[in-house]
């Protein structure tokens, strides 16, 4: 009776065993590269919209040249391309064990990437009052669709690394469940990423 309930004791003390595919990895690193997958896409699909519409203005209508500020977007696509570098330093932390350097580097992270959110909301705010609206034009439609669409992923990877932050507050995130914080860095990598190719196809090449 009494090796009994050891036993038992035993088994619910254990770490639950991740579910591995037949790749070697776990069912949930694999459900976030199908779905990072559609993601290519989805944002392909935004971006060639784009190519496609931002010549086409017409005499009179505002365009890239009217409101691009190169620099200020430069300045907030560095923030953004930073916060790949403190999520992999998040990374490393966990997997050391290191839990404290874990919860800084993640709420740093999280805080570049709502400062990019917040230049984002500015840069919008600036083109609108210089005219630049959804319905303006063609361009003006189409950028926003896909610099927004990019935004608002940009805001779901903070929320994501602060339900982390918030787990490991609470003494649930430690070294056990690394691939948690591994999973939502690929995210969090691919938005990055997703970003250096809108910046270069609408910032750097307008026209």
């Amino acid at each position: 009776m009494a090796d009994t309930m050891a036993a038992e004791a035993a088994t619910h003390s254990a770490p639950r065993e991740e579910h591995r595919t037949s790749t070697g990895i776990s069912n949930e690193k694999l459900a976030m590269w199908v779905f990072l997958g559609s993601e290519c896409l989805l944002f392909g699909g935004l971006i060639s919209t784009y190519m496609f519409n931002k010549g086409r203005i017409g005499p009179g209508d505002i365009g890239p040249a009217d409101v691009f500020d190169i620099p200020f977007t430069s300045v907030s696509s560095f923030v953004l391309l930073m916060s790949s570098l403190t999520m992999v330093f998040a990374v490393s932390s966990i997997v050391r064990g290191d839990l404290r350097g874990n919860r800084i580097w993640l709420a740093t992270t999280a805080a570049l990437g709502a400062t990019f959110v917040a230049g984002q909301v500015y840069e919008f705010t600036a083109f609108y009052s210089e005219g630049l609206g959804f319905t303006t034009n063609l361009f003006g439609s189409s950028f926003y669709a896909l610099t927004g669409f990019h935004g608002a992923h940009v805001t779901i990877g903070i929320i994501m690394l602060m339900s982390l932050f918030v787990m490991s507050l609470r003494g649930n995130l430690g070294p056990e469940r690394a691939e948690k914080v591994e999973i939502i860095g690929l995210y969090w990598h691919f938005v990055d990423i997703v970003w250096i190719v809108i910046f270069t196809i609408v910032y750097l090449f307008p026209q």
